[in-house]
């Protein structure tokens, strides 16, 4: 393991006024985007629309790393370059999901398990040979009710370990994705408490795995209200319970925290992003690792038209841009509506 690269690695992934594109989304998870722009999900139009978003010019100023798909990052573009080289050409490092998606977790009724370590260390080998530099695991958890169980939250925190260790061992940096859903009907404080529960239970099992911390990008949600809750936090509040789960919970040796977006509006994403970074002094480089924040704009103005490439670009650039801005604690909304 060379500690020294990986810690670089990590480092520039979560480099001040840039942000990584999460562009992983499954064959099934693209499909159902791709049917709401009435857009029909082919290998080809999968490869054409990740295609526009990698040579859009903002992917040199603003984008950090590329989470890619396992059909991806074996793509070539329709000139017949690999996807890979134009991502890293673009000065981004590409990166790859590896997990096999969450799976109903026995006796733990309701919750999951992400599975995806059988044959994780000879995919890793084959991943770094098509240029992965970094990886993604993620697992998810219900915090309404009386979840998350420490069932869940245990068994997840071992995966994540293991999988980051085994990533580290390939010169791989991993990045840690535990997301506590925002889908139910729970209050931000019930999020925040879960947070702080799931993250000291997964740097407790990084910690016994041998996991390097300086080596590692850490992608958690923020504390935020569940989308059927009936009083949503602002963004100041947002900013303040999360930045107080961070402080409690992850070390300071962990280089950057990338934002998950979880289902925020765009707006809402780099308006929370943009509140911790103006208002609090961390340890870590506080970033993004936005998929729909980062592509609704842009997948929504393209609707698989050629002819609408360049506004795509456009708008994804922007979206780009805004949340650079965020990184820094230099995005206002005025910047939004000029840009309407």
């Amino acid at each position: 393991m060379n500690i020294a690269e990986l810690a670089k690695i990590a480092n520039a992934m979560v480099a001040k006024g840039k942000g990584i594109l999460a562009a992983d989304e499954s064959s099934g998870t693209i499909q159902k985007r791709f049917d709401a722009i009435h857009v029909e999900s082919t290998e080809t139009n999968r490869r054409d629309y990740r295609e526009l978003l990698f040579r859009t010019p903002a992917m040199r100023d603003r984008i950090s790393g590329v989470i890619l798909f396992d059909e991806t990052i074996r793509q070539k573009a329709a000139d017949g370059t690999p996807l890979v080289k134009i991502i890293a050409e673009a000065g981004a490092i590409p990166g790859i999901k590896v997990d096999k998606g969450a799976k109903p977790l026995a006796g733990s009724d309701g919750e999951t398990v992400t599975e995806g370590l059988d044959g994780l260390r000879e995919r890793l080998v084959a991943y770094h040979g098509l240029g992965a530099r970094f990886a993604k695991w993620r697992a998810t958890y219900d915090p309404t009710g009386r979840k998350p169980s420490f069932n869940c939250i245990n068994a997840n925190a071992q995966a994540l370990a293991r999988y980051a260790a085994l990533c580290q061992e390939n010169g791989i940096v991993p990045i840690v994705e535990p997301e506590v859903l925002m889908d139910g009907d729970n209050d931000i404080d019930a999020c925040a408490m879960a947070s702080e529960w799931v993250l000291k239970e997964v740097f407790q099992q990084l910690y016994y795995a041998n996991v390097v911390l300086e080596g590692i990008v850490l992608k958690p949600n923020m504390a935020i209200s569940g989308k059927k809750c009936a009083s949503q936090a602002g963004v100041e509040e947002v900013a303040e319970k999360t930045v107080r789960v961070l402080r409690r919970s992850v070390p300071a040796a962990v280089p950057g925290i990338a934002f998950l977006s979880g289902g925020q509006s765009d707006e809402d994403a780099t308006a929370h992003l943009n509140a911790m970074n103006a208002g609090y002094a961390t340890p870590w480089n506080l970033t993004f690792s936005y998929g729909r924040a980062l592509q609704h704009a842009p997948q929504t103005t393209w609707a698989g038209k050629k002819e609408n490439a360049a506004s795509a670009q456009a708008a994804f650039a922007h979206r780009a841009r805004m949340n650079g801005l965020a990184t820094l604690g230099q995005w206002k909304p005025d910047l939004e509506k000029k840009a309407a």
